[in-house]
């Protein structure tokens, strides 16, 4: 293996907020706000953005692949997505939505050779992801790329983090954690206050009773913390999930790869130094 698993998390570091930018951009907003979406929160424009690349999927089926959120939640969100806009039509909107706040973020640098580069490199790691039991991946990684390399490199950034996604939720399963325990074994590493969990909506009896099902599998101690073989746990699930997301890196190779991580440099520092994202996610980005 030319690239270490573990340089598949610091990609993962480096992209994230880069594809984050379409769920919280005023743009984002603005586009979803003319389909018809409400805008008072993110929600109601976050879900079929996420979704749309399944196309016209069900309720239950977009919960499925969201795993973590609760399913009513997810339900209230798509109940009529489709009757607003259409999952073309909500595509066309985010593409134009990433469009127009990469250009107000990154300003001219978005015509120069660096974003090029970093979005043909990107890219050639997106297209060759193994795409087989990854279902958003696959969605997204079967839409038509734009033209324009800023776009591309925002496309390139939401497979390779719904690969990853679509990997870890395995690494879930396989280990026996549901959606809601998945957010409780999550918050019991300090990935993040309990509190920053409630966005994903499950009702504090959920929450409660996950707490009761993992303190019975010797996961959790009585104070809601991970105990020794809770923490082994999430660790073993990290380290699986690196292993399962470095192959688009693999075969974009270590030199390339390494290019790349230089080339994301001055656009993370721009995200982050925005003030568009939270500082504090559901991710456990930096902490995990």
């Amino acid at each position: 293996m030319t690239v270490e698993p573990s340089k598949a998390r610091q990609m993962w570091h480096l992209l994230e907020p880069l594809h984050a930018v379409l769920y919280y951009a005023p743009e984002s907003f603005e586009e979803a706000g003319k389909l018809g979406y409400g805008t008072r929160e993110r929600w109601p424009s976050y879900v079929p953005f996420r979704a749309a690349p399944l196309g016209p999927a069900s309720p239950a089926l977009v919960a499925a692949t969201f795993y973590s959120f609760s399913p009513r939640m997810v339900t209230e969100y798509m109940a009529a997505a489709w009757d607003i806009a259409s999952p073309a039509e909500v595509l066309a909107a985010r593409e134009r939505a990433v469009d127009r706040a990469y250009r107000s973020l990154f300003g001219d640098s978005v015509h120069g050779g660096e974003f090029a580069e970093a979005a043909q490199l990107a890219r050639r790691a997106a297209e060759s992801a193994d795409t087989a039991g990854h279902p958003l991946a696959a969605a997204n990684q079967s839409l038509p790329w734009s033209e324009l390399p800023h776009v591309q490199l925002w496309q390139a950034a939401t497979i390779l983090r719904e690969h990853r996604g679509d990997g870890h939720l395995a690494t879930l399963v396989t280990s026996g954690l549901d959606g809601v325990e998945a957010l409780v074994s999550f918050a019991a590493i300090g990935a993040a206050p309990e509190q920053t969990f409630n966005s994903r909506r499950w009702s504090p009896e959920q929450w409660a009773a996950a707490r009761a099902r993992l303190g019975a599998r010797g996961l959790l101690a009585a104070d809601g913390t991970a105990t020794e073989a809770g923490r082994a746990l999430r660790q073993e699930q990290e380290r699986r999930t690196d292993e399962l997301a470095a192959g688009p890196w693999e075969a974009l190779g270590a030199e390339d790869t390494e290019r790349l991580s230089g080339l994301l440099g001055t656009p993370w520092v721009t995200v982050i130094g925005s003030g568009l994202l939270p500082r504090e996610t559901t991710l456990g980005i930096g902490k995990v």
